[in-house]
């Protein structure tokens, strides 16, 4: 057990029982226990293979290649409507992760087997992403914002697409746009810290601030 994760779930409020029951079954599958973006993760001979969170109304495993996976139950989602590779299990009690132990550690198994495959999922090309309106107005109309998006490597890109497509409304597709113009000005990706590292990294978490 890593001690990362300890002190995590020392501050876990809601979902805490659950968790811990999920963490259980992760490592009981095997599994490396490891702290990235700030929440329990599960790889395999350093590959990410599932990611364990908590939201409102539920807590998670994320699995990193569910494209990949059969899923003949039916009951793996897309986090959101671009995301290509990964996939979510919800649950939301205890009892439901007790009665489902043995069909989570199936679906757990079937994800190191596709990791120890090398199979890889083809995501889409970087040119058939669709820039939303808004954002491909700001980059139109000021040059300096185009040219500081260009050096973004195409994942930050990418990132900030989805980002801004998500939202439903154009006024709130604008606002993030602006939201992100000061970011995208220092180089700087959705998930990067303003400081300059990674929301991975232990020194940053609590002490700085992160775009939401």
């Amino acid at each position: 057990m890593n001690s990362n994760v300890d002190a995590f779930l020392g501050r876990v409020k809601k979902w805490k029982t659950e968790t811990e029951a999920l963490r259980t079954i992760l490592i009981s599958c095997g599994l490396t226990e490891d702290f990235k973006w700030r929440t329990p993760c599960y790889t395999y001979q350093d590959g990410n293979v599932i990611i364990l969170n908590g939201f409102k109304e539920h807590c998670v495993l994320g699995f990193f290649k569910g494209a990949l996976m059969k899923d003949k139950k039916g009951i793996l989602i897309k986090p959101g409507e671009q995301t290509q590779s990964s996939r979510m299990m919800k649950f939301s009690s205890l009892e439901e992760i007790i009665q489902n132990e043995t069909l989570i550690k199936a679906y757990i198994k079937e994800a190191i087997d596709i990791e120890k495959s090398g199979l890889k999922v083809e995501l889409k090309p970087h040119d058939e992403y669709e820039v939303p309106e808004e954002l491909q107005q700001k980059l139109n109309s000021d040059k300096k914002f185009k040219a500081a998006f260009d050096t973004l490597t195409p994942g930050r890109q990418r990132a900030y697409y989805m980002f801004i497509a998500q939202a439903k409304q154009a006024s709130t597709r604008v606002s993030r746009v602006e939201g992100c113009t000061a970011r995208i000005m220092q180089g700087k990706g959705l998930n990067d810290c303003i400081c300059g590292h990674s929301k991975r990294m232990p020194i940053c978490d609590g002490q700085h601030k992160f775009y939401k």
